[in-house]
């Protein structure tokens, strides 16, 4: 049973860490249930500290994630309109992109999207997606390093425990 608690929390933590780059994964918090999965072992210790901590820091960056693009935007000039064509962009950029959709769609949704909404200011669109494009990847590089540092903790409680589990 140990083993089978060990492998749903490291899929939920490697589940996590792609979280980071799609939308629809809430990437820390997936992170961090694998995290309280592994506290079930008992051959690994968690402490409950460690676990409320980790949990808030989750929860913290996961909302973040939601302001972090619009501040980016309104830094520089944008509005709701480049917030949502941002994310939007993402998704169908995902879609129709791949890869390179996590960097293009989020950039030409928030253009789109500040263009439609305010359509008199053309040169303010595009700084305004450029704000939502780094303040997207500034998101995803917090969420990633979250993810990161949820893997090298799972890692690192395996190995501390490895005579006792194999």
């Amino acid at each position: 049973m140990d083993h089978l608690l060990i492998l749903i929390s490291g899929s939920f933590i490697l589940l996590g860490i792609a979280g980071s780059f799609l939308p629809v994964i809430p990437g820390p918090i997936t992170a961090w249930v694998g995290i309280f999965i592994l506290s079930f072992v008992p051959i690994i210790p968690i402490d409950f500290t460690f676990l409320i901590l980790s949990f808030c820091i989750a929860l913290a960056i996961f909302s973040l994630d939601y302001f972090i693009p619009s501040l980016g935007a309104k830094k520089f000039g944008g509005g709701k309109g480049s917030v949502y064509g941002s994310s939007i962009g993402l998704i169908f950029g995902l879609l129709f992109l791949g890869p390179f959709g996590l960097i293009f769609g989020p950039f030409l949704g928030a253009l789109i999207g500040e263009l439609i909404i305010n359509k008199e200011n053309k040169k303010g669109a595009l700084k305004a997606a450029f704000g939502a494009l780094l303040g997207f990847f500034a998101g995803v590089f917090i969420k990633f390093l979250t993810g990161l540092a949820f893997g090298l903790f799972y890692i690192k409680s395996l190995w501390n425990s490895r005579d006792l589990l194999f």
